[in-house]
């Protein structure tokens, strides 16, 4: 389902936890991280097609989450040729996306990369909510700046308080990520030797893995 100019709708989630850090999913057998989006189907609104690719992509319920805030109006970016099939080239052109804000009021154990059987990521964590745009696929880094931009003053602060648009971003956003030895946080377990962790990340590549782990004695 395409616009007039060739673009198709589509819905964007950023998924805060309880410290605001964002969740980061790393498309499966790539090594590019991005937030949860998918299509909007013909009758959906904009509401309706976030809560099914929030299940469909991390196994998440509307119970699972609180709704902050949504963008506005359409953000837009354009698809590079190469990455589109040539049956659709020359009408297809890109995604329009309205984006939304949401607070985890679940569990991290809620999540479930498989929940359907075509997952969308194998791996994920919680990185700070001003990302390193440079694991992100270049042609989307616009469209995320915009959405984090204009989402950022209803992220809650730890004080309770609601972000202002004033406070300073990470540095990350803009510049990108320069690895550096040692930023990581990581959950005990090592990440691959070819992927690199932004500051701020942790690496969780199986969240159902502690519900399937026999408890520790006297813990």
């Amino acid at each position: 389902m395409l616009d007039r100019d060739g673009f198709r709708p589509n819905v964007g989630i950023i998924l805060l936890n309880q410290k605001s850090q964002v969740f980061w999913g790393k498309r499966i057998r790539t090594h590019s991280w991005q937030f949860p989006q998918g299509g909007i189907d013909r009758g959906e609104s904009p509401e309706q097609a976030m809560f099914r690719e929030l299940h469909e992509e991390g196994g998440l319920l509307p119970h699972h989450v609180q709704v902050l805030a949504r963008t506005r109006d359409w953000l837009r970016y354009e698809v590079p040729d190469r990455y589109i099939r040539r049956d659709a080239r020359g009408h297809y052109k890109g995604q329009k996306q309205i984006w939304f804000l949401l607070q985890l009021v679940g569990h991290d154990w809620d999540l479930n990369l498989r929940a359907t059987d075509h997952p969308e990521f194998d791996a994920w964590r919680w990185n700070d909510y001003w990302v390193p745009l440079d694991v992100v696929v270049e042609f989307k880094r616009g469209v995320y700046e915009m959405a984090l931009s204009e989402l950022a003053r209803f992220v809650p602060r730890l004080d309770g308080r609601a972000e202002g648009r004033g406070d300073s971003r990470n540095r990350y956003l803009r510049a990108g990520y320069r690895g550096r030895e040692g930023q990581a946080a990581t959950a005990g377990i090592a990440p691959p030797a070819a992927m690199d962790l932004p500051p701020g990340a942790t690496f969780d590549p199986d969240p159902q893995a502690s519900l399937r782990a026999p408890a520790s004695p006297k813990r």
